[in-house]
């Protein structure tokens, strides 16, 4: 039987990769975006030859999110994967963006997967079966400077996704995180910058750094061939493929050389984790009751 798969930001970057890839595989794809009457509608209409669902959806207005879940499990004829992909980045001094940008950011990388998580979540409860895929970044595991406020969102993100894989694994739905690490995408073209520039002065010679580091991880990108997009839809592909209880909490994609430290460490939480859990004997809620 097809599985019914809803994706968020599948205008462009990882996500409208992984439609074409989930489609290519047999399953049935609502690939969710904004603007699908205006700036997305050409990529609307080719998703669409493909055989994908596209539906309307800013993950920042709680209407359209509500409307946008209700009509996927319509046309898809039920839902069985939720894969919370939508998201942007930024550049620049973390003290430059102002409270309203740090709420324009959260607004869509974090309020938006719980707008989509609570429209989705009653359905797969009932159904006692599902899988919820977040993805968030090797930025949501460590810190880097000039990135600052997309780092706290995905460190958030991060923190979501693992109360939600305890609280609901006992109703058979699955919680995996795919981290991946700098891709050429669109992601790439889009970034944030900081509402206030009256401070830009006072760092000096420093406010050229933030530019510096981009260009240079723009160029570092450039000379690895291996760093390829696609690896992150077929890492989220292996995952919805994976039986259930059997897939991994975090699915680390890199081949920039950051991957395998941050494997190492969220081995070390993972051993934490069990340990805390056994200890307060809750480990039941670590395992998925499939």
């Amino acid at each position: 039987m097809k599985k019914n798969v809803l994706i968020t930001g599948a205008s462009g970057g990882f996500g409208n990769l992984t439609v074409r890839t989930l489609l290519e595989n047999n399953f049935n794809v609502a690939a969710s975006m904004r603007n699908t009457q205006g700036k997305n509608e050409k990529v609307a209409k080719e998703l669409e030859s493909l055989g994908a669902h596209v539906i309307d959806i800013d993950v920042t207005d709680d209407h359209s999110v509500n409307k946008g879940i209700r009509d996927a499990i319509q046309l898809l004829g039920g839902l069985d994967v939720v894969i919370n992909n939508a998201g942007v980045g930024v550049i620049g001094m973390q003290e430059h963006f102002t409270p309203e940008d740090f709420q324009k950011l959260f607004d869509i990388n974090v309020f938006g997967i719980q707008r989509i998580n609570r429209a989705a979540l009653p359905y797969l409860r009932e159904k006692n079966s599902g899988l919820i895929i977040y993805v968030s970044s090797l930025l949501g595991r460590i810190s880097l400077p000039f990135y600052g406020p997309y780092n706290a969102s995905k460190w958030a993100v991060e923190a979501l996704a693992e109360n939600y894989r305890v609280e609901l694994s006992g109703f058979g739905i699955d919680s995996c995180i795919v981290e991946p690490g700098g891709y050429p995408t669109t992601f790439m073209e889009n970034l944030m910058t900081p509402s206030d520039s009256t401070r830009n002065e006072s760092y000096g010679d420093f406010m050229n750094a933030p530019k510096a580091l981009f260009e240079g991880f723009e160029g570092a990108l450039a000379g690895n061939p291996e760093q390829k997009p696609q690896k992150v839809a077929d890492a989220i592909l292996k995952l919805i493929q994976t039986p259930a209880g059997g897939r991994p909490v975090r699915t680390v994609v890199d081949n920039m050389g950051m991957g395998d430290p941050i494997n190492g460490y969220n081995d070390q939480l993972n051993q934490i984790t069990n340990g805390i859990y056994n200890a307060f004997g809750m480990a039941d809620m670590l395992k998925l009751k499939a």
